[in-house]
């Protein structure tokens, strides 16, 4: 049985992409090197890391932070696990700000989190991508993009190109200048010269996409 470690070597990611693909291997020496690799030595617990994506779905970074404060501190703990999501009620977690969808979601993983059906990191160690991707999508309000920026950037794994995000297919477009973004299809096919470092080459897309970007022009403030 395979095990599957976190993080991989960046600068022999970069210099197999820049073999296989011209135009990004310019994009990379344009760039430089990305500094990712320290989050692959960061501990974290995957329950927890589920629940947090929960939180933050389809808020501003602030107004999540904020709601996930209020959530820590109601249940007296950092961490939020099935045990300490217990201590508190549905009514409890509407008052910090949780939406009744989300706090469904929130209950399914914690019921699956206490029945063993979330992976451990130990037990990841000895999945495939795709058989993480199909136990932690089945917890309710976890999709694929989720469990692909955990495989990214929590579990270091090298070969995932997560080809529904807006972002990675704008610097596909921007790559190979094109009129429009690639549909993600194309964007899979396009991706099978990365492999097996397709983790390393959407990270780049994301930082094209952000480096090409135009510039918004400064704010004239008036005189007080």
């Amino acid at each position: 049985m395979p095990r599957y470690t976190r993080g991989f070597d960046l600068d022999t990611a970069a210099a197999h992409l820049r073999r296989r693909d011209r135009k990004l291997g310019r994009w990379i020496d344009r760039i430089g090197p990305l500094e990712v690799g320290e989050r692959w030595r960061k501990r974290f617990d995957p329950t927890d890391a589920l629940a947090r994506a929960i939180l933050y779905q389809q808020l501003s970074g602030k107004a999540a932070a904020t709601i996930v404060g209020r959530v820590e501190a109601a249940i007296g703990a950092d961490k939020l696990h099935a045990d300490t999501l217990a201590r508190i009620d549905d009514a409890g977690l509407r008052a910090c700000g949780v939406s009744g969808n989300k706090t469904l979601a929130l209950r399914d993983l914690a019921a699956r989190a206490a029945a063993g059906e979330v992976p451990s990191t130990a037990e990841m160690a000895r999945l495939h991508d795709h058989e993480i991707i199909e136990r932690l999508t089945a917890v309710r309000g976890i999709g694929r993009w989720t469990v692909e920026m955990m495989l990214m950037f929590q579990l270091g794994r090298p070969d995932v190109l997560p080809v529904d995000d807006l972002g990675v297919r704008k610097g596909a477009q921007l790559l190979d200048k094109l009129e429009e973004m690639p549909k993600p299809r194309e964007l899979a096919e396009r991706g099978e010269a990365w492999g097996p470092y397709r983790t390393l080459a959407g990270l780049y897309l994301w930082r094209i996409a952000d480096f090409a970007a135009p510039q918004k022009p400064p704010v004239k403030r008036s005189q007080d």
